[in-house]
């Protein structure tokens, strides 16, 4: 039931990418949600859980794009892990941790993007300013957070802990 509702959640936010942020470019910049929901369940869950997300929310917008394949996968899946691995450490007694966190992590995200690309010899460095794309998607993804955090609790966390098996 997990994986489906994660794939359920992956869906929703590349329809929402497709249909809505990328055709709302916001000073030539547009949103990344699939980066959000690595971030989300790195959070949520750990560092386990939001590689495996973020690989799977990377490979899903890879297909997508006219990127090399796998290069939002890999991105996502060290943002996920990291994000996770960081976050593990943070009291979440807050209800800011996880907006600051979704922004410092996206554009983190968004800047390995960036310089994978151009490792891998794409012009990821050119065009749109990386400085707006880096604001834009911190931005985006901080207003989304509590969503994508919701969302990734829904997944993610095994709602039938604590109840005791009654054979009928």
């Amino acid at each position: 039931m997990t994986q489906a509702r994660v794939a359920a959640c992956i869906v929703i936010a590349l329809v929402l990418q497709v249909c809505l942020f990328s055709r709302l470019p916001i000073a030539g910049a547009r949103a990344d949600v699939p980066l959000l929901l690595g971030i989300a369940a790195g959070f949520v869950a750990g560092a386990d859980k939001g590689a495996a997300v973020g690989f799977a929310s990377g490979v899903a917008f890879d297909l997508l794009l006219p990127t090399p394949l796998g290069l939002s996968a890999l991105t996502y899946t060290v943002v996920g892990y990291a994000a996770g691995a960081l976050g593990g450490s943070v009291i979440r007694a807050a209800w800011w941790i996880p907006v600051v966190t979704a922004a410092t992590a996206s554009a983190a995200g968004v800047v390995l993007y960036a310089l994978v690309g151009e490792v891998l010899g794409q012009a990821t460095l050119s065009g749109v300013s990386l400085t707006a794309i880096v604001a834009v998607v911190a931005a985006v993804n901080a207003v989304l957070a509590p969503v994508a955090v919701w969302a990734m609790r829904w997944s993610l966390v095994d709602d039938t802990a604590g109840r005791r098996y009654s054979p009928r």
